[in-house]
């Protein structure tokens, strides 16, 4: 539970041109957002760069090297000026989806990599200098205004497109969610004497949840992923959930069966490319769940294609009912951690914006979700859902770029709590 120093939701109506870096497991992105005059209005431009695998276990320097260079394409490409230095310093918002203590907005301590991730020497570090030395290095025209949390920025973008958002969820290569407490009950914070009132948004990182398993019932495959991972012992939530482990989990127990010669599954097929780790991913399981066929053709092509092997009738059928329970899995376990939060606050009726591949990709998961959530909630059977979890808005982009828009605005009204860097911020 890490406090973010975003103090409140927006109003709708900020104005401005800001740019925002996300920083995922999967893509680097770039964006030039411009807050419009209309309520909740906004452009954007954006452009995508591959994070090379090898990044994510190399040197830090690279790392941040590989940035500063995407950035620098992206304005030299989109501000056709001879010299970058001429531009004045745009703000910037950085969504670093990591978890990372914050003692100012402008300011993140990486606690721990998560997501295939493990560059050494930044695990204990503030990443802000880190990223604003090859900022520097290359006299790029921006300032560091706010380094966030894509769940806290799904947070605050949907909430400037609707204020009935109370939650923000990440359901993707990851899972997490943000919400808004009172400062009177973060006892982390005691210390700044802030009013007992202010909002101030709590980044969960509940992907963390039951790392003791003393709570989660565990398979003997969410062992072995757990084992296998950069980082044993950790994120044991979020292994059951996030699209990172749902093709491994499947891949795994279809190894299971097969190596079981009792079960006589996949029996005289060579099943070299399937005994590779990490060779499915969660959109495999969904081709499955969505073949419209009931002798699941389509299916069957799929593991010819992919994996080169020709399954039985009885065997496609396993592997649809397999993949459902995983993916119904992963989807009631996600309906607990925004039920926990509504039972904390004692939330009634809200929005909830959920983002990432799972959640908008993943067949049925935001219908299995959404029972879930009713059954926990225990709602009447003819009552309306109160509390729906719906398409967030774009936190990593424009949920960056609110968050920048929103410290510089505070930092003009006076309210400098959690702000590191003040004279830079205007």
């Amino acid at each position: 539970m890490n406090p973010t120093w975003v103090m409140g939701f927006p109003n709708g109506y900020e104005t401005g041109t800001y740019l925002a870096l996300d920083m995922g497991g999967t893509n680097l992105r770039v964006c030039e957002i411009i807050l419009l005059e209309e309520k909740g209005e906004f452009d954007i431009i954006q452009s995508k760069y591959r994070m090379p695998d090898e990044l994510k276990t190399g040197e830090s320097e690279e790392l941040w090297e590989y940035i500063a260079d995407c950035i620098q394409q992206f304005i030299e490409y989109h501000h056709e000026v001879e010299d970058l230095q001429h531009l004045d310093k745009i703000p910037l918002g950085f969504t670093f989806s990591f978890p990372a203590t914050q003692t100012y907005i402008d300011k993140g301590v990486l606690q721990r990599w998560t997501k295939g991730f493990d560059i050494k020497g930044v695990e204990g570090k503030d990443v802000a200098p880190m990223f604003e030395a090859d900022i520097a290095r290359r006299k790029l025209p921006i300032r560091l205004s706010a380094l966030i949390n894509d769940t806290t920025g799904t947070l605050i973008a949907s909430a400037y497109t609707d204020d009935t958002m109370r939650i923000g969820c990440i359901f993707g290569t990851g899972c997490n969610a943000a919400y808004m407490e009172n400062c009177g009950s973060v006892p982390k914070i005691a210390s700044y004497n802030l009013p007992p009132d202010m909002p101030i948004a709590i980044n969960c990182e509940y992907g963390a949840f039951d790392n003791e398993h003393y709570v989660l019932p565990r398979t003997p495959y969410d062992i072995i992923i757990d084992e296998d991972s950069p980082r044993p012992g950790q994120q044991a939530f979020e292994k059951m959930i996030a699209g990172l482990y749902l093709g491994e989990l499947f891949r795994l127990v279809l190894v299971d069966l097969h190596d079981n010669k009792s079960c006589e599954f996949f029996s005289g097929q060579d099943i070299s490319r399937l005994r590779k780790a990490y060779t499915l991913d969660s959109s495999f399981l969904s081709m499955i769940e969505e073949d419209p066929f009931e002798n699941l053709s389509e299916t069957g092509d799929l593991f010819r294609r992919e994996l080169h092997i020709r399954a039985k009738q009885p065997e496609l059928e396993l592997c649809r009912r397999l993949a459902e329970l995983i993916g119904t899995r992963a989807a009631r376990l996600s309906a607990c951690g925004v039920a926990a939060i509504c039972i904390k606050k004692d939330i009634k009726s809200c929005h909830v914006g959920a983002d990432g591949s799972v959640f908008n990709k993943y067949p049925h998961f935001k219908a299995r979700g959404a029972v879930a959530l009713r059954e926990i909630l225990d709602w009447e059977k003819d009552q309306k859902d109160p509390i729906s979890i719906l398409a967030a808005e774009d936190g990593s982009g424009v949920g960056a770029a609110l968050i920048a828009a929103l410290t510089i605005k505070r930092v003009k009204e006076g309210n400098l709590a959690g702000i590191r860097n003040v004279e830079g911020m205007i």
